[in-house]
């Protein structure tokens, strides 16, 4: 059960949903115990494939959630190489692209070229606004645009297997990069193509998906 006025939830977001999904129930729950609107909001999207830590702030706190949203983040994330997709992740339209099997030797010597600060361009089908509208809802339409490209900074980033053909890492980076697109990255550093197949937010700051709760757990998953 929920109870509170103001402050934050560490929610364990499911696959499947949409961080918005994760904000409507919550919303739902607590508006419900207390038989009034309650203000609620999240620090930062999640894609729908994707799953992990989100903070949702709650009342008074919402205020605050840009303040949540500029922390450094870590991801573990599993790419597939060989293969590219629209979107830079299992929803979009997967293309063949390369049989080629890179060498440990050649992942490992990819990776090392992905830390410090890089310079991304952030995908199209993303929440970026661009002309005042969201950049996946021009991307659904067909329409043809330009994110300029902008500095971030990798932490860390570890190989943690190596089964072709997924690579599965885990990676320390700053607010506003996108592992979609460093997935997409490295598979063109390689030469082979890829895209993120898997990926989980494991703490925002000094905060732990271990410290969260399911939807499920809390009785609020539909």
């Amino acid at each position: 059960m929920l109870n509170m006025d103001n402050g934050i939830l560490l929610i364990d977001k499911p696959a499947k949903m949409t961080s918005f999904g994760v904000v409507a129930r919550v919303r739902r729950v607590l508006s419900n115990q207390q038989s009034k609107k309650v203000k609620v909001g999240h620090t930062g999207t999640l894609d729908p494939f994707a799953t992990g830590l989100m903070i949702i702030v709650v009342g008074k706190e919402c205020r605050n959630a840009s303040t949540y949203s500029k922390l450094d983040k870590i991801y573990e994330a599993t790419i597939c190489l060989g293969k590219t997709s629209t979107t830079g992740d299992p929803e979009g339209e997967i293309s063949d692209i390369s049989e080629i099997v890179p060498t440990i030797e050649e992942v490992n010597s990819t990776l090392a070229k992905f830390t410090g600060d890089i310079f991304q361009h952030p995908p199209i089908y993303s929440a970026i606004k661009v002309n005042g509208q969201r950049a996946y809802k021009l991307a659904r339409k067909g329409q043809e645009f330009e994110i300029p490209e902008r500095q971030i900074t990798i932490y860390d980033l570890k190989l943690i297997d190596y089964s072709y053909p997924y690579l599965k890492i885990r990676t320390h980076v700053s607010s506003g990069t996108y592992i979609r697109t460093l997935a997409e990255d490295i598979g063109k550093q390689l030469g082979v193509g890829a895209y993120c197949s898997e990926l989980r937010r494991i703490s925002i700051s000094k905060w732990s998906v271990d410290d969260a709760k399911s939807l499920a757990s809390m009785g609020i998953l539909d």
